[in-house]
């Protein structure tokens, strides 16, 4: 272990024996990380079982309470019918104790803390808040029973049978959680992956700041600094330095990190701006460690692991609930869009059936979100044998690879409606940046060669269509310029986004689509 002696119960380390076992024989990588040789050793093992997602603990407290609400309702609504026969309708007297009950568990459940990971671990504390607060809900209606006569003439059994089934139910509920809690701890699902940039003392101080705060849930999963000297040796702290900068975006492309702790001084502004300056394009929160620095922060710019200060350089773009709503949104969106749409993609493929020989869909690789290669579906635009999958060759006007259908359905977009498919299978998102053929070029020159900080764009999803596009930045490619204000609206979506900014997207798309001037 690399522990140098000392006992971790918060934050863990990686054995390189546990390493090699948890690696299946023959287990697939993407295919931009297999061709990728500049990885160490040790970090390619390490980063390869880190492959699973964590469980956000927002997005997991927030299940609860909706459970939580919905046993309160659910078993309130119940056993009223249970406990009064016959009745036929909810009068408004019935309907305050259960509103009540909902707001008042909801309040009392999270003064107890029962949405805490530490408590939801535990069967016995978490039940035993529970029933403190749901025990008090009941003590309300006790004393608004005593001085409001109306609610006096309301069943006493119900809230006999209200009180012990939800208590019941609760309490079972609680016992699954803790189950579950308990398996996802010790996977590490629960924890946030955490990256130290920079070694040294610094670091080391940082480490043991760190893992001396009673509710960390941080696990340290290596070190990258590119220095090698006395300043900053192979291990800080226990941890061992796993590579450079470079590798550490080679490393966030495998591994599923969800954060990187920068322990420069802020003094040290050069180094900062070039680190900076590679790793804002990864898919991760970045902080700035200032426990070294004695400066004052803002609470909207800085954030807290315990009593240790940082600094939020940038945060991780449509995570937990905002993460959620747009996977509901994609899903509902795309399953209306493909019903809708079904006659015109059955006779957009017939069409090129009758057209050309060859399949009626067409593939090509793309980049993905945070770098992954995808397969990315259209209908076939050119002859099959002048297929160019590579992107090898921009598509230009009068382009004699592009048969007469594809040139129709190429300047309407209609080539890009498969894409649809893509959505369900969670590779694309209805909006957001645009797909880009991995050897997308223009001049000779990569798209990623042309702008600094192209991959920034694939912080998110892409989407069949996007901010750039509605503005008139969709088609032909022929200068470093266009590609270089696609990348700027792109960036400008990702750090502005919302629900109904990708509803207002979607609903000007089709008036977009009218300007097919730069589309071939």
């Amino acid at each position: 272990m690399f522990d140098n002696g000392s006992s971790r119960s918060t934050v863990k380390t990686f054995d390189l024996r546990e390493v090699s076992a948890a690696l299946p024989p023959g287990q697939a990588v993407r295919q931009d990380e297999l061709e990728d040789d500049r990885l160490p050793p040790l970090a390619a093992e390490i980063a390869r079982t880190l492959q699973t997602a964590t469980i956000s603990p927002s997005v997991l407290g927030g299940s609860m309470r909706l459970i939580d609400l919905l046993i309160v309702g659910g078993l309130g609504l119940a056993t009223l019918y249970s406990a009064v026969p016959g009745l036929s309708s909810l009068a408004w007297l019935h309907v305050v104790p259960l509103v009540a009950a909902i707001v008042l568990s909801a309040a009392f459940f999270q003064a107890a803390d029962c949405y805490q990971i530490p408590v939801m671990r535990t069967v016995l504390p978490q039940v035993g808040r529970t029933l403190i607060a749901w025990s008090m809900v009941f003590g309300v209606f006790l004393i608004s029973g005593a001085f409001l006569k109306p609610f006096q003439d309301l069943p006493a059994v119900w809230f006999g049978l209200w009180y012990s089934f939800a208590l019941i139910a609760l309490t079972l509920s609680r016992a699954i959680l803790s189950a579950f809690v308990r398996g996802w701890t010790k996977k590490g699902r629960l924890e946030r992956r955490a990256i130290i940039v920079g070694g040294g003392e610094t670091a080391a101080d940082l480490i043991h700041e760190i893992e001396a705060q009673s509710d960390n849930d941080i696990r340290i999963c290596g070190i990258f600094d590119d220095r090698n000297d006395e300043r900053s040796p192979a291990l800080v702290a226990g941890y061992p330095k796993l590579g450079t900068i470079q590798d550490l975006v080679n490393f966030a492309r495998i591994a599923r990190i969800d954060m990187l702790i920068v322990t420069i001084p802020l003094r040290a502004e050069k180094r900062l701006v070039e680190f900076l300056q590679k790793l804002w394009v990864l898919p991760v929160d970045i902080r700035l460690s200032a426990h070294t620095d004695k400066v004052r922060f803002r609470e909207r710019a800085s954030s807290f692991i315990g009593t240790v200060p940082f600094v939020d350089v940038v945060e991780k773009p449509i995570a937990d609930w905002d993460a959620i709503s747009k996977r509901v949104f994609d899903l509902f969106f795309s399953v209306l869009l493909l019903v809708a749409l079904s006659p015109l993609m059955l006779a957009v493929a017939a069409a090129i059936r009758l057209d050309s020989k060859g399949p009626v869909l067409f593939r090509q690789k793309r980049y993905g979100f945070n770098n992954e290669v995808i397969n990315v579906l259209k209908f076939r635009s050119m002859y099959h044998d002048m297929a160019d999958p590579s992107a090898k060759k921009v598509v230009t006007k009068d382009d004699p690879r592009v048969t007469k259908v594809g040139r129709f359905i190429r300047k309407t977009s209609l080539d890009e409606l498969p894409q649809l498919v893509n959505v369900l299978r969670g590779e694309l998102s209805l909006v957001g940046p645009r797909p880009h053929a991995v050897n997308a070029h223009t001049n000779e020159r990569l798209w990623e060669q042309v702008v600094d900080g192209y991959f920034a764009r694939h912080k998110v999803r892409p989407g069949v269509t996007g901010w750039a596009q509605i503005n008139g930045w969709r088609g032909e490619v022929d200068t470093p310029e266009k590609i270089q204000k696609r990348v700027e609206f792109d960036v400008y979506y990702i750090e502005n986004w919302s629900v109904l900014f990708d509803l207002y997207i979607l609903l000007r798309t089709p008036f977009a689509l009218l300007n097919t001037e730069n589309a071939y």
